[in-house]
């Protein structure tokens, strides 16, 4: 309970912060009603009532239209703790039992966004480097959290998951009799029963969403593509020869119309409209490209020139230059509207808003962006110079590498190469996800490589790639080159936070080599 935030809900009689300071007194009594809910296979109906919170999307909306509106679902906080309790021994045991499906990167530990995006541009940057045609489709789900059909549920988690007795009972009774209501402000409406869906704002609920949706990976790659998964957000990808264009394309056809008919069979709504295809090559190809794309439900697709995925913007020559470009606009529009505030706030807080509200913007799956020219690295690097000027009231004319110094702040790519390090480090020591563990080879595994020096070092095997300006962005490529790069004191780091102190003490001295630390 100590370890919970101090948010409280509607749905709380009594505020989060006041029970933490209580929780000695009532702990045995919270403790017997959670060991009762499990023994008897029974979630608390108290529990079961959601709060709902309408919040307009963005400024500019219809306020009279309820599609305007975003619902944010508010739960009890002892539900949410019995919850996690549940969620700690559900994932144990699915990750024991290897029952997760390994390219679905949403909600479990090491796997992210950024993970997801680096495994499915890596795959694409081969396909390409190879000579290849890629192509990449986003689907679109229509409130697929909402739609999820309990009975199905239940059963897939008895039969795919192996979960009996008390424990699917236990389930069932989480999922059935739930009621929501709306409150706005002192105004409150009368309850809905839900009748399919997990619960919205829940911790256990987008568990089981993964497992619901976990046969479409199966499905994808017995077609002949390649998935990945990030919650309710579908990546279909693949690639062919220019000279089997119109084959691969009725390919694609196909298996959107298998992947729509298994939605339509498990209650889930694929969203024709919003679903984007890609088709993607280098610059000095763009020419060879199709123009058409496949058949989409009832219309045909046009293929894109640039997608969102994750956040992140892809062009179809793989540039990244869109991506750059609106977080460079991103970044200088934020510094804008700090910048009408420097005077009246301290330099100790005004630093901390800049980390906030302008880093993350560039530290965001910076690790796709090794590799580019020079031309857009030196854009991001304006953005990190014109930050550092603001906090410290530098102007343009004066040197920058002090003022960076003193923030202890990387270059950006030395901000890039500590990205793709730390995700290198995690993946072969088997803290990342599997499909990153996968893409490396030591050399001292390498049975042509045993007899020679490197063998018993902690090198790794870098593939022969032919297009430098492609194949040595993949995450294969690029994460064995910075880790070779790294010496033999921080490679051997027996952690991860040693060895990320390691890491930013040697590429701080490769950013700035004039300084002694």
């Amino acid at each position: 309970m100590r370890q919970l935030p101090d948010k409280s809900s509607a749905a709380d009689p009594v505020p989060t912060f006041v029970l933490k300071q209580i929780i000695d007194l009532i702990a045995p009594f919270v403790t017997e009603l959670f060991r009762r809910s499990l023994a008897t296979g029974r979630f608390p109906s108290r529990f079961k009532d959601a709060s709902i919170t309408p919040i307009v999307k963005k400024v500019g909306l219809d306020p009279s239209d309820a599609s305007s509106y975003r619902p944010i679902s508010n739960l009890a906080v002892l539900s949410k703790l019995l919850e996690r309790l549940v969620a700690r021994q559900l994932m144990d045991y699915l990750t024991s039992a290897d029952l997760l499906p390994s390219l679905q990167s949403g909600f479990r530990p090491g796997h992210s966004t950024e993970t997801a995006i680096l495994r499915v541009l890596s795959d694409i940057l081969q396909a390409v480097d190879r000579g290849d045609f890629a192509a990449l489709l986003l689907l679109d789900l229509s409130a697929a959290f909402d739609t999820v059909d309990h009975e199905i549920l239940i059963q897939r988690l008895q039969s795919t998951y192996s979960i009996h007795g008390s424990v699917l009972q236990w389930f069932r009774s989480y999922l059935l009799g739930r009621t929501q209501h709306v409150r706005r402000g002192s105004a409150r409406s009368s309850a809905v029963h839900l009748v399919c869906g997990v619960p919205q704002g829940s911790v256990i609920g987008p568990i089981l969403f993964i497992l619901y949706t976990a046969d479409l990976v199966a499905l994808i790659e017995s077609l002949g593509f390649s998935p990945h998964l990030y919650a309710d957000d579908t990546q279909i990808y693949g690639s062919c020869t220019p000279s089997h264009v119109d084959k691969f394309l009725s390919e694609v056809t196909n298996c959107v119309a298998a992947v729509a008919d298994w939605m339509q069979s498990n209650r889930l709504q694929l969203n024709d409209n919003k679903t984007e295809f890609m088709w993607c090559t280098t610059d000095r190809r763009q020419h060879r490209l199709p123009t058409a794309g496949p058949t989409i439900g009832s219309f045909s697709a046009t293929p894109a020139s640039t997608v969102r995925d994750l956040g992140v913007y892809i062009d179809s020559d793989l540039s990244m230059r869109s991506h750059v470009r609106r977080i460079v606009s991103r970044c200088f529009a934020t510094l804008r509207q700090l910048r009408t505030i420097r005077r009246q706030v301290p330099t100790t807080v005004f630093q901390s808003l800049v980390t906030a509200l302008v880093l993350p913007h560039l530290d965001y799956c910076n690790s796709v962006l090794h590799g580019l020219p020079t031309s857009l690295i030196r854009r991001l690097q304006s953005v990190q110079n014109a930050t550092a000027r603001l906090i410290f009231g530098i102007r343009r004319s004066e040197h920058i590498s002090p003022a960076l110094i003193s923030l202890h702040w990387l270059r950006i790519p030395e901000r890039i190469s500590f990205k793709l390090a730390v995700l290198t480090y995690r993946a072969i020591h088997g803290a990342g996800p599997s499909y990153l563990q996968s893409c490396f080879t030591r050399v001292a595994d390498m049975s042509s490589r045993r007899r020679l020096r490197s063998s018993g070092s902690d090198r790794l095997h870098v593939p022969v790639i032919r297009r430098s300006t492609v194949g040595s962005r993949t995450f294969t490529v690029s994460g064995a080159a910075v880790w070779n790069d790294l010496p033999a004191h921080v490679t051997a780091a027996p952690s991860l936070v040693v060895f990320r102190q390691r890491l930013k003490t040697f590429l701080f001295s490769r950013s700035y080599p004039d300084i002694v630390i």
